[in-house]
C-alpha cells in the first residue's frame, strides 16, 4: 500500500511521513550495501526526451525509453498507530527491498493500460516471469481488486521478449516490433536480458500482453518470418542512387561481361556527360576531324627538342598520337586533381575533373550480398592496393572552400600531414591518397584568389626541415624554434576555447576535469566543468579519428557516473536514516540543505547541458553518414551504440541527482508543513505583509516553509541549472506540499472539532500568503496548479455556515469538482455545525455515487507525481568566441600545461624543456 493512502482498519496521521514511493525508498547507504556498484535511484525513471528515444531493455545500464517517469521499486508499508516515535515511522517509509545481482526490467503495457508506456520493476537472477507478470499487474492497477497474487489474474497475462528495430537517429520514434516470442513462467527475463544481446540495429523490451493474443503474435510473427525469409539488419533505410560514371580505367572501356549497360533516359544522358568530363581532352581530340588531328601532330613535332633544324621524315601515325595525348587542356570551369604521382602510368590519367559537388575517390568494389545493399559510390577509381573501396571525399560547392575528409581508416595526407578529420582544401594543396597517389588540388573558378606561395612549400628556401615537431608545427612548414615556441606559448596562454590532447594522454585529462570538479577546487563558473568537457569532445570530434569520438564518449558518462555516486553516498553517510534510540533526530534545516545539495545541483546543471551538447555531436556524426552514403556500415552502427550507452548514462545521472535533490527538499518540508494548518496568521498587533514581501515580513509559522522554497530557489539559480528542470523541481515540491497538506486537512477532521468556519479562513489565510510570495518569486504559476485542490478544499470550509446549509449535494459537487465524492462527503459529515445539529439531509449523496463514497480514498496518492522530462533544444554552453570568465581561463591553461608535462614526460631527460613564455612586444 502506499504511504500517505487509507490504511483499512485506521486512519493515517500527520505524524506519518507521507513522502512519494518513487523517491523515498532507499537511502544511498543501504542501496549502496544491497546492490553493490549499482546506482542508488530507488525509482524507475523514464525519459520523454525525445532525443533519447527508441532505447530498448538491454543490459544494464538501459538506454532510457522516450519518457522519464519516477517510480517506486517495491511496496512500502506505512508505520501503523499514532503512538509510534517519528523517527521510527520515517525509517519505515524510507525503507527499501534490494538484493545482491538486482536489476530494473521496463516492463510495457503493449495497449493494456492507458498513461504511462512502461513500468519498471526490481528483477533478480532467481525472478521468474510469472512473479514479474504479478508485479507488473500490480504496477498497472490489472489486478481488478483480486490482488497480484491471484493465481487466475496471473494466467490471464504473459510477458513477451519482443524484437524490433528502433527508429534511425537519436531524435525519438515509435516502436515496430517484428518478432515477439512468449517466456514460460518459469523463465528468468533478467538472465535472458544479460546472456542473449539483440543483433546490431535491433533493440528488445519485455511486453505484458494478454496470454491468448500473445500466443497468437507468436504464431503469425514466425509465420511471417518463414514467408519473408531473411531479416538482415539494417539501421536505416538505403537510398537508390543513380551511378555516374568513374574516369578509372576500369570503367573508360567497360566489357560485355562487366555489368554496365549502356544508360537510358536521364540517368544515361548523366552517365555520358560524365564520361565526356573525365575523359581527357587529348583522348577526345582523337575523335575530331582529320585536319584538326594533323594540326596537332604538325604542334606536337615543333615542340620536339631539335625540331627547327631536323629535316621532316616520314613518321609512324601512332607516334603522333601519343605525342598529341600529352597536350592536355585542363576545365577552366570545374575543380579538378592534377595527378603528381600514380601507380600504374599506363592506366592513371592526369587530370581528374570534380563532375559533382561531392567527388568520392576510391578502389570500388562488388555489391555486398548482405542484406542487398550496393557497391560503394566512387567517382574516381584508383586501384592501388591500399586504397579503400572509398577512400575520401571531397566537397566543392559553389563558394569556398573546398572541403576533404578521409573515410574511417583511410591513409590521407594534407599538405604532408596525415589527415583524420575533414580540413578545408585550398587551390594548390597537395592531397596523397594511400602510400602511392600524390594529387595537387585546382580550381579555376577562384581565379586569382588563391595563395601566393603554395602552402607546402617551405617559409625559407634551402633551409633544412626542423627536427621532431609537436602538434603546432608541420614537418614542411621550415618554422625555426623561436617561431614554434611563441605559437606554443600563445596557445598555452591564449582565450581561445581550444583544448587539444593526444589519445593516450585522454584518460589523464578527463579524469582531472572530472576529480577537480567533485572536490570543487578552484572557483570555476557553475557550469565550468561541462564547458572543459565539451571542449573535450569537441576536439575528438573534429581532429581525431573517427572511432575515437564513441570510446570518448563512454569514458567520460562512467567517470561523471562514478563522481555523482560518490558524493551520493557521502551526503547519506552525514544524513544518516537511522537513529540511535533515545537520541532525537534533528531537522534539516534550510541552510543545511542547501549545503549539501549543491555538488548534486551542480552535477545536474552540468550533466544537462553536457547531454544536450553530445546529442548535436551524434546527430551531426549521422548526417554525415548519410551523406556520405554510409548508413549501414557496421562500424558506424557499433559507433552509434557506444554513443548511445553512453547518452543513457548521462540520463540516468540527471535523474538520480533530481531524485536525490527533491529526496532531502521535501524531507525538509516535511517538519515545517503543520504550521500552515496550526499557525494563526492574526497575531496581535500584526499586519498582514503584501505581495512581494521579503522573507522576515511573514508571519512566523510560514518562515520555515518559505524558507526552504528560498534556499532552493537560491540553489538552483547558483547552479544554473536549466530552466526547465528548475520549474520541474518546484513543481514536485509543491505537488508533494499540497498533497501532504490535504492528506492532514483529511486526517484533522476525524478526531477532534476542526472542520469549522474560523479554522478554515485562518488556513485559507495562510494559503494565499504563501501564493502570493511564490508569485513574487516568479512561481506563482506553477504554485496555483499544484495547490489547486488544497485550495479548493479549504474554500469549501471557508464558506459561511448559513449558506452551506442550504446548499444540496448536486449543488456543492457542480461548485468543487476537483474534490473527489469521499473526500467531499469527508468534509461535509465531519463538518462542525454545532452542538447536537449533525448534517442535513440534503448533504446526503445520491444511490448513484454511493459506492464511490463508501470504497474511494479520501488521502491524495503520492504515485500521481509529474514526471520528469529532460530538456529538449541546444546546449547553452558558449564554444565560441574567446573565453572571458578569468577563472575558467586558469583551469584551461593549468589544463594546457598539464597535457605539456605528459607530452615532455614521454621524451628523453635531454629533450625535456619547460613550456615557452610569450615574448613580450
Amino acid at each position: 500500500m502506499l504511504s500517505g493512502e487509507r490504511k483499512e482498519g485506521g486512519s493515517p496521521r500527520f505524524g506519518k511521513l507521507h513522502l512519494p514511493v518513487g523517491l523515498w525508498i532507499n537511502s544511498p547507504r543501504k542501496q549502496l550495501a544491497k546492490l553493490g556498484r549499482r546506482w542508488p535511484s530507488a525509482a524507475s525513471v523514464k525519459s520523454s526526451s525525445s532525443d533519447t528515444g527508441s532505447r530498448s531493455s538491454e543490459p544494464l545500464p538501459p538506454p532510457p525509453p522516450p519518457h522519464v517517469e519516477l517510480r517506486r521499486v517495491g511496496a512500502v508499508k506505512a508505520a501503523g498507530g499514532a503512538s509510534g516515535s517519528r523517527a521510527k515511522r520515517i525509517s519505515q517509509l524510507f525503507r527499501g527491498s534490494g538484493a545482491g545481482g538486482a536489476g530494473v526490467l521496463k516492463i510495457f503495457a503493449a495497449g493494456l493500460a492507458s498513461g504511462a508506456n512502461y513500468k519498471s520493476v526490481l528483477a533478480t537472477e532467481r525472478s521468474t516471469a510469472r512473479e514479474l507478470v504479478a508485479e507488473a499487474l500490480e504496477r498497472y492497477g490489472l489486478t481488478g481488486g483480486r490482488g497480484a497474487g491471484d493465481s487466475g489474474c496471473v494466467d490471464a497475462y504473459a510477458l513477451c521478449d519482443a524484437l524490433g528495430r528502433p527508429a534511425a537517429g537519436v531524435g525519438g520514434g515509435e516502436w515496430r516490433a517484428e518478432h515477439l516470442r512468449v517466456l514460460a513462467d518459469a523463465e528468468r527475463p533478467l538472465l535472458v536480458q544479460d546472456l542473449w544481446r539483440a543483433r546490431p540495429g535491433w533493440a528488445r523490451r519485455f511486453e505484458l500482453r494478454g496470454r491468448e493474443e500473445a500466443r497468437r503474435l507468436e504464431q503469425e510473427a514466425f509465420g511471417a518470418a518463414d514467408a519473408d525469409g531473411t531479416n538482415a539488419p539494417s539501421w536505416r533505410t538505403q537510398k537508390n542512387r543513380s551511378r555516374a560514371a568513374s574516369g578509372g580505367a576500369a570503367l573508360a572501356s567497360p566489357g560485355p561481361g562487366s555489368g554496365s549497360g549502356t544508360p537510358t533516359g536521364s540517368g544515361g544522358k548523366e552517365r555520358s556527360e560524365n564520361l565526356s568530363l573525365r575523359r581527357s581532352v587529348s583522348e577526345l581530340s582523337l575523335q575530331g576531324r582529320r585536319r584538326r588531328q594533323q594540326e596537332r601532330r604538325q604542334q606536337a613535332l615543333s615542340m620536339a627538342p631539335g625540331a627547327a633544324d631536323a629535316q621532316m621524315v616520314p613518321t609512324d601515325p601512332g607516334d603522333f598520337d601519343q605525342l598529341t595525348q600529352c597536350l592536355i587542356q585542363a576545365p577552366s570551369n570545374r575543380p579538378y586533381f592534377l595527378l603528381l604521382q600514380g601507380y600504374q602510368d599506363a592506366q592513371d590519367f592526369v587530370v581528374y575533373v570534380m563532375t559533382r559537388e561531392q567527388h568520392v575517390f576510391g578502389r570500388g568494389g562488388p555489391s555486398s550480398s548482405r542484406g542487398g545493399s550496393p557497391a560503394p559510390y566512387v567517382d574516381t577509381f584508383l586501384n592501388a592496393p591500399d586504397i579503400l573501396p572509398r577512400h575520401c571525399t571531397v566537397r566543392a560547392g559553389p563558394e569556398p572552400p573546398a572541403m576533404v575528409r578521409p573515410s574511417r581508416g583511410a591513409p590521407v595526407t594534407h599538405n604532408g600531414c596525415l589527415l583524420l578529420r575533414e580540413a578545408e582544401l585550398h587551390p594548390g594543396d597537395l592531397l596523397g591518397l594511400g602510400e602511392h597517389f600524390l594529387f595537387m588540388y585546382k580550381d579555376p573558378r577562384a581565379g586569382g584568389s588563391g595563395p601566393a606561395r603554395p602552402p607546402w612549400l617551405p617559409a625559407r628556401p634551402g633551409a633544412a626541415p626542423p627536427g621532431p615537431g609537436w602538434a603546432f608545427s608541420c614537418r614542411l612548414c621550415g618554422r625555426g624554434l623561436q617561431e614554434r615556441g611563441e605559437a606554443l606559448a600563445a596557445y598555452l596562454d591564449g582565450r581561445e576555447p581550444v583544448l587539444r590532447f593526444r589519445p593516450r594522454e585522454e584518460e589523464a585529462l578527463l579524469g582531472e576535469i572530472v576529480r577537480a570538479a567533485a572536490s570543487g577546487a578552484g572557483d570555476l563558473p557553475p557550469l565550468g566543468p561541462a564547458t572543459l568537457l565539451a571542449l573535450c569532445v569537441q576536439h575528438s570530434a573534429r581532429e581525431l579519428e573517427l572511432g575515437h569520438l564513441p570510446r570518448l564518449l563512454g569514458r567520460l558518462a562512467r567517470l561523471i557516473k562514478e563522481a555523482v555516486w560518490e558524493k551520493i553516498k557521502e551526503i547519506g553517510d552525514r544524513q544518516p536514516e537511522n537513529h540511535p534510540e533515545g537520541v532525537p533526530e534533528v531537522p534539516l534545516t534550510p541552510e543545511a540543505v542547501s549545503v549539501e545539495l549543491r555538488p548534486l545541483i551542480l552535477w545536474m546543471a552540468n550533466t544537462t547541458e553536457l547531454l544536450s551538447f553530445v546529442q548535436e555531436k551524434v546527430l551531426e556524426m549521422e548526417k554525415e553518414a548519410d551523406q556520405e552514403g554510409l548508413s549501414s556500415d557496421p562500424q558506424l552502427c557499433n559507433d552509434l551504440e557506444l554513443c548511445d550507452e553512453a547518452l543513457a548514462l548521462l540520463d540516468e545521472v540527471i535523474m538520480c541527482t533530481f531524485q536525490q535533490s527533491v529526496y532531502y527538499l521535501t524531507k525538509t518540508l516535511y517538519s515545517t508543513l503543520p504550521a500552515l494548518l496550526d499557525s494563526n496568521p492574526f497575531t496581535a498587533g500584526a499586519e498582514l505583509p503584501g505581495p512581494g514581501a521579503e522573507l522576515e515580513a511573514m508571519p512566523p509559522g510560514l518562515r520555515p516553509t518559505l524558507g526552504v522554497f528560498q534556499a532552493a530557489l537560491e540553489l538552483t539559480s547558483q547552479c544554473e541549472l536549466h530552466p526547465d528542470l528548475v520549474s520541474q523541481t518546484f513543481g514536485y515540491l509543491f505537488f508533494f506540499s499540497n498533497a501532504s497538506l490535504l492528506n492532514s486537512l483529511m486526517e484533522r477532521g476525524q478526531g477532534r472539532p476542526f472542520y469549522q468556519w474560523s479554522r478554515a479562513v485562518q488556513i485559507r489565510t495562510n494559503l494565499d500568503l504563501v501564493l502570493d510570495w511564490l508569485q513574487g518569486a516568479g512561481l506563482g504559476d506553477i504554485a496555483t496548479e499544484f495547490f489547486r485542490k488544497l485550495s479548493i478544499a479549504v474554500n469549501l470550509l471557508c464558506v459561511p455556515r448559513t449558506s452551506l446549509l442550504k446548499a444540496s449535494w448536486s449543488s456543492l459537487r457542480t461548485d468543487y469538482p476537483t474534490l473527489t465524492p469521499a473526500q467531499l462527503h469527508h468534509l461535509l459529515s465531519h463538518y462542525q455545525l454545532g452542538p447536537g445539529r449533525g448534517p442535513p439531509p440534503a448533504w446526503d449523496p445520491p444511490p448513484a455515487e454511493r459506492d464511490a463514497v463508501d470504497t474511494g480514498d479520501i488521502f491524495e496518492s503520492f504515485s500521481s507525481h509529474p514526471p520528469l522530462i529532460l530538456p529538449l533544444g541546444s546546449s547553452r554552453l558558449r564554444l565560441t568566441g574567446p573565453v572571458t570568465d578569468d577563472a575558467l581561463h586558469r583551469e584551461l591553461r593549468r589544463l594546457r600545461r598539464l597535457l605539456w608535462d605528459l607530452e615532455q614526460q614521454e621524451l628523453p631527460a635531454n629533450h625535456r624543456h619547460g613550456p615557452p613564455v610569450a615574448a613580450t612586444p
